[in-house]
């Protein structure tokens, strides 16, 4: 009962704020737009991930993480403390063939340096490199069966437009589970190789 409390609890917690998860979303820029997807190059930025070998997601120790499962220097107490963290948009999750990696951002107030120490273990905080990446857009339930369509679609296109890409996949969802399928925002993303000169 415990367990499922705590799933209820999360799952509200996401479904507050209008049906999105968070008000920050990372940043980037949009190099190139076409009816089928974008182009965008993203800066360096901070993430919280699990990597996991079985079915869990890594999605509970995220939360736990972001909600005060972690510890922060105080340098003028000589202290630390657990500070709760707002959560942003997206939340990815990729694929390998013998892993999963969910990952978290965190908020851009945040350093490698100043970032809470998460208290658990499998929680690793890092920077993930800058680079170009593109982007299908689409609605609908965030399913296994709905994310591979539009990521086939992308590459596609990709091809295409002979340009290269690396898999796998990434799977970023922006909503909280409560929102109207119609209404939720999901993407397919690969890293691509992009000559922008």
């Amino acid at each position: 009962m415990k367990k499922i409390g705590r799933i209820i609890g999360m799952i509200f917690c996401l479904a507050i704020g209008g049906g999105t998860v968070a008000s920050e979303e990372v940043s980037y820029h949009l190099v190139e737009k076409n009816e089928i997807y974008e182009i965008r190059y993203y800066e360096p930025v901070l993430v919280a991930e699990v990597e996991n070998t079985g079915v869990n997601s890594g999605f509970g120790d995220l939360f736990n993480y972001i909600s005060g499962a972690n510890s922060q220097a105080v340098p003028a107490e000589n202290t630390a403390t657990s500070i709760k963290i707002e959560m942003t948009t997206p939340v990815t999750r990729i694929n390998h063939s013998d892993t999963n990696v969910m990952q978290f951002f965190l908020p851009n107030r945040f350093t490698l340096e100043t970032a809470p120490k998460p208290a658990n273990p499998n929680v690793r905080i890092k920077q993930q490199e800058s680079g170009y990446f593109a982007a299908i857009q689409y609605s609908g339930r965030a399913s296994e069966e709905n994310f591979y369509k539009h990521a086939k679609s992308l590459t596609e296109s990709l091809d295409a437009n002979n340009i290269n890409y690396s898999e796998p996949a990434i799977r970023a969802t922006y909503n909280a589970p409560f929102t109207p399928p119609f209404m939720r925002r999901n993407e397919a993303i690969y890293k691509i190789k992009w000559n922008d000169g």
